[in-house]
């Protein structure tokens, strides 16, 4: 059950501080930082942190939305904050209209034998450093089927407040963690037993259509940046290359896009 609503009428209001500045990324990234935690936007989102690995810490909520979203609020054992919207908006910093915000806390993360144990299919991503790409490439996994996301150090923070609003709470319920040491981790994936998959556009890649795999044969899907795609090191450490064909002179497809072909083509060859 929810806790005893607390109304706040000043945007100084201390208690209000971890959901300041949410549009400037850098002061944004120090506070977050500082204070272990991340924020989430929306009554959806905030709603699924129920039953996640989460804690949340407080929620700020806009008055005028405070009847609608009781379901979400009685969900949560956390302190409640209500304000006006002209206070909300002068914490966060712009025009706020998703109705609900929660600060949670960040908690300790994960390692990569932890998120790959007794999982099928892992997507693994190099240097996606777009929060909207990354939020969309968790909500594609979880709905198809992967049991995990590994990210190279160079990815950006699933835990942003715009990664998880794109990925529907998935970044909340699919286990993630970062690969140290890149590319050599994914031979690490091989000694687990994944078969290491490189999805690039390449024409000399074999076609995704014409994958097979053995009877109980754990994936390691390894997407790229777009743009760049994967780099040569990367796919070196691939034991196959596998292209979607394209038609109409298009190259490429935005990675989370092309990431949810690839899953849908694996879910389909395991289900056959």
């Amino acid at each position: 059950m929810a806790q005893e609503l607390q109304v706040v009428s000043d945007a100084s209001d201390p208690r209000l501080a971890p959901f300041r500045h949410l549009n400037e990324p850098s002061l944004r990234d120090r506070i977050e930082a500082a204070e272990g935690i991340f924020i989430a936007e929306g009554p959806g989102v905030v709603a699924d942190l129920v039953g996640s690995r989460f804690r949340v810490r407080s929620v700020l909520l806009d008055s005028r939305r405070r009847h609608e979203l009781q379901d979400v609020l009685d969900r949560i054992d956390a302190p409640i904050l209500v304000a006006s919207g002209p206070v909300i908006e002068g914490v966060a910093g712009f025009p706020f209209h998703r109705g609900v915000l929660a600060a949670v806390d960040r908690g300790p993360g994960l390692e990569p034998d932890q998120v790959v144990a007794g999982v099928s299919t892992v997507v693994v991503a190099e240097a996606l450093n777009d929060h909207e790409n990354l939020g969309a490439l968790f909500r594609n996994a979880r709905a198809l089927g992967a049991g995990a996301v590994l990210l190279c150090p160079r990815c950006a923070d699933p835990l942003y407040r715009r990664s998880v609003r794109v990925s529907m709470g998935a970044v909340l319920h699919l286990p993630y963690a970062r690969l140290a040491h890149w590319p050599a981790g994914l031979g690490r994936l091989r000694g687990d037993g994944f078969t290491v998959l490189a999805l690039t556009p390449d024409p000399a890649a074999g076609s995704l259509e014409a994958l097979s795999l053995a009877p109980g044969e754990r994936v390691a899907l390894v997407v790229g940046a777009e743009g760049p795609g994967l780099t040569p090191a990367a796919l070196g450490q691939a034991d196959r290359l596998v292209r979607i064909p394209m038609s109409g002179g298009t190259d490429s497809l935005n990675v989370s896009t092309a990431a949810a072909i690839a899953l849908y083509r694996l879910d389909g060859i395991r289900r056959e």
